[in-house]
């Protein structure tokens, strides 16, 4: 898990599934890996509406395309909130925490 963005409107990461799960036994690691769900992609959780998206598959493919171009033209903050708040409109979830 990576925190990509972090503002008074939004919160950007990026799930990565590439790191394997140990079993654990009263706190110490074995050597039995557990299975793991392959579940890269990017979470963003709109702050104003208490709501986050989880932008997998093909979503996640564009959104890192959105990555890669902000990388090659760095844009203003505004340029990030905008495209940030159109995906935040896919919001359904609360976010809970517990």
């Amino acid at each position: 898990m990576q925190m990509l963005y972090d503002s008074d409107s939004f919160v950007v990461v990026h799930m990565q599934a590439d790191m394997p799960l140990l079993a654990t036994d009263s706190g110490r690691s074995s050597d039995i890996t557990m299975p793991q769900l392959a579940r890269n992609g990017f979470e963003i959780v709109d702050k104003r509406s208490g709501k986050e998206v989880y932008l997998d598959g093909s979503w996640a493919e564009l959104f890192q395309q959105q990555i890669t171009a902000w990388q090659a033209k760095t844009p203003t903050q505004e340029e990030v909130e905008d495209t940030l708040e159109r995906y935040a409109e896919l919001a359904q979830n609360p976010v809970i925490v517990h």
